[in-house]
């Protein structure tokens, strides 16, 4: 079995109200723990889950509108809450 820990995240670098700052927003996730709840690695699991969850917001409506549009283009608020429900919680750190 694969042990230890995925680590995902994103840097973002900017400026706001004048001053630089950074933004990390990270998940780590134990393939442990993956393997308990859906018998396979980390990177798998968070691989589905956002998946799942992007599936999720278009089929409640969440995520919709006619035309083409891309995912970014809707509000990131209801994905990140259910990432910290549906098992990938997340973390910040601010600079």
């Amino acid at each position: 079995l694969t042990r230890g820990r995925t680590c995902i995240g994103c840097v973002m670098k900017g400026i706001k109200d004048g001053r630089k700052k950074t933004v990390y927003v990270y998940n780590i996730c134990r393939h442990e723990d993956a393997y308990k709840e859906v018998g396979s690695q980390a990177i798998s699991y968070t691989t589905g889950v956002p998946a799942m969850i992007g599936a999720m917001m278009m089929l409640s409506k969440k995520w919709y509108d006619t035309g083409v549009w891309h995912m970014e283009q809707f509000d990131p608020d209801p994905f990140m809450e259910a990432l910290n429900t549906c098992g990938l919680p997340w973390s910040v750190i601010e600079t």
